[in-house]
């Protein structure tokens, strides 16, 4: 997982308008029910987000980024992997996530976030971190209808038991594509990165993939004390990506 309980999404700005925020279920196509969070906006200045959360589902960071992104007048829907495994729906450190992981696929999730995006309306972004940043890049899709997707650290080559990333299917992609890296993430190397890159400039998809020197996985959290300015830059360019969206 990417953040424990006391980390928290930086704050841009004051906030441009005013929000409300609930609990909401939403309904996949296979019929599954599964918990979100909605913040909207009073004043609605761009496209929707549907946050994808790492793989711990849907903790307090996620839901407090749904209201930071309303904030800045976009609405966003923070979504639970977990609908059908959980017997509730909290997902504290104590919540045992690996014991869930595998019961959910690929395409439960990608249901998951046609039903998020289908909420918004269009036009919307895919918004997600480390395991919800690699299904952010799969949902550049054309079948998603996604005006762009972004993903922080996001595993885009082959990883076990995941098989093929976005890197191997970046033929079937086409919305563009914003990736946040850390040049300190164990879990994803520089090459990955670069090949990602190649994949995606063979198969015409217009991306930009940046990444921090010496920043660790996680590195987006306002209490990871050493990384302000990777922190800062990448939520101006997560802003920037979604103004040009609207």
């Amino acid at each position: 997982m990417c953040y424990d309980n006391d980390a928290k999404p930086p704050v841009h700005a004051a906030p441009i308008t005013g929000t409300s925020t609930s609990d909401i279920r939403l309904t996949s196509a296979d019929g599954t029910v599964f918990a979100a969070c909605e913040a909207r906006p009073d004043d609605v200045r761009g496209p929707g987000v549907v946050i994808l959360p790492d793989l711990r589902g849907l903790h307090d960071f996620y839901k407090q980024l749904a209201v930071r992104l309303a904030e800045q007048g976009h609405p966003a829907i923070a979504i639970d992997y977990y609908g059908t495994t959980a017997t509730d729906d909290e997902r504290g450190e104590d919540f045992p996530f690996m014991e869930h992981v595998s019961k959910i696929s690929r395409e439960t999730i990608q249901d998951d976030i046609m039903a998020a995006a289908d909420r918004l309306g269009r036009p919307a972004v895919a918004l997600g971190f480390c395991a919800g940043g690699r299904n952010a890049f799969l949902a550049s899709a054309p079948r998603f209808g996604l005006a762009g997707v972004i993903g922080f650290y996001g595993a885009p080559g082959i990883v076990g038991p995941y098989g093929p990333g976005p890197t191997q299917h970046a033929a079937e992609l086409g919305a563009p594509i914003l990736g946040l890296f850390g040049g300190a993430d164990e879990k994803i190397t520089g090459e990955q990165v670069s090949e990602f890159g190649a994949a995606l400039t063979e198969a015409g998809v217009a991306h930009e993939l940046i990444t921090y020197p010496g920043a660790p996985h996680g590195f987006f959290d306002a209490t990871a004390a050493g990384h302000e300015d990777a922190c800062a830059d990448a939520w101006q360019r997560v802003l920037t990506f979604l103004k040009d969206k609207g």
